[in-house]
């Protein structure tokens, strides 16, 4: 998701292509029922004003807990989807980029972008209980169930921070060949990552902390979402040439390319449905059917909202958690200011939660 003064420039870009956030202790929701469904079945079935100062990047959901976990700038606001109702919050979070949940030890961690550090914070209570430095600007996290690690993917060092998920500790960085983006785990020891300004895909081997495989995405340019279908061992990679990469896991060929909507930060594979997700800045979420492990079917590009580039999946429900904001049009241009841009509307942000 890289640093948040660019993501938010490309985004008032998109947003304006399309149309051509202190929080709220209480969130109000209302209902998406006039929402038309199409072909996949998705449509917005309710919106959730949640306010608040911030910019965003990704989401987290634990099913158990029907908890949304949303970052915001200096910390992450944590939402009940059913209530609608804000849980609570994890604060002094600087530039917090991702957030990645390990149900197995009770804890949650998130990487702080400005700080170069995780803070790890129990599941439960949301009360910080440790931190652990990384390298410089850790932007995606995420957890190996398989060894009990979490890994970061450090934009400006690019390298990976491997960390003990039980003790906190950190076991190594692991140099990595390019920019990292979106990272993914198939729970059973191995960890990729898209290279953004490689446009290729890094294996990790989770338990030896070294860098085991590379391969290359093409036609996908500029990678920046990555989702896994673990039974079949299939990767699906978001780029930014309108293009859903689906590789091979184990091979690393490319199996399929799939178009997708403009704007694409983030990736979900439903196992129960059998539906890939690209959550897309311009204001659509596309939805691709896995017909086989090797055919792949582009359904339809469900319209959201401008702005709306992170995405959380339900697997229990299917139910997906995608978040924006409303923006100002920008000023007049000036001889001094030949590309102004506007800003978010104060206390518009808001989850838009679409299900079939």
């Amino acid at each position: 998701m890289e640093t948040p003064r660019r993501v938010f420039t490309g985004l008032l870009v998109l947003v304006a292509l399309a149309a051509g956030a202190a929080y709220s202790q209480t969130a109000t929701a209302t209902s998406g029922a006039g929402s038309q469904a199409g072909p996949s079945g998705y449509h917005l079935i309710k919106t959730i004003k949640v306010g608040g100062e911030g910019f965003w990047d990704y989401l987290a959901f634990d099913s158990a807990t029907r908890r949304l976990f949303i970052s915001r700038g200096t910390k992450v606001v944590v939402l009940d989807v059913d209530s609608g109702k804000v849980a609570g919050e994890i604060a002094d979070t600087p530039g917090v980029h991702g957030i990645a949940l390990a149900p197995e030890t009770g804890d949650g961690f998130t990487s702080n972008g400005q700080a170069g550090t995780v803070s790890i914070f129990d599941l439960k209570t949301l009360q910080v209980i440790g931190h652990a430095p990384t390298g410089k600007g850790p932007d995606s996290i995420t957890y190996d169930s398989g060894t009990r690690r979490v890994f970061t993917m450090n934009g400006f060092s690019r390298d990976s921070t491997a960390i003990d998920a039980v003790s906190g500790m950190v076991l190594a960085t692991i140099a990595l060949g390019g920019r990292p983006e979106t990272a993914v785990s198939d729970g059973a020891g191995h960890v990729f990552v898209d290279l953004e300004d490689k446009s290729q895909i890094q294996e990790i081997d989770a338990r030896n902390l070294v860098v085991t495989a590379t391969w290359p995405l093409a036609p996908c340019e500029s990678p920046a979402g990555l989702a896994m279908d673990r039974e079949h061992r299939r990767l699906f990679a978001g780029c930014h040439n309108k293009t859903m990469a689906v590789v091979d896991a184990e091979s690393g060929k490319v199996v399929a390319s799939v178009p997708i909507g403009a704007g694409v930060d983030a990736n979900q594979f439903d196992p129960g449905t059998g539906f890939a997700f690209s959550s897309n800045g311009a204001g659509t979420l596309s939805v691709i059917h896995e017909d086989s492990p090797d055919k792949f079917t582009a359904i339809e590009e469900v319209p959201t909202q401008a702005g709306a580039r992170t995405m959380a999946l339900d697997p229990k429900t299917h139910q997906v958690f995608l978040v924006t904001a409303e923006f100002t049009p920008p000023p007049a241009a000036t001889a001094e200011n030949p590309h102004p841009r506007g800003g978010m509307v104060p206390d518009s942000f808001v989850v838009l939660v679409y299900g079939r």
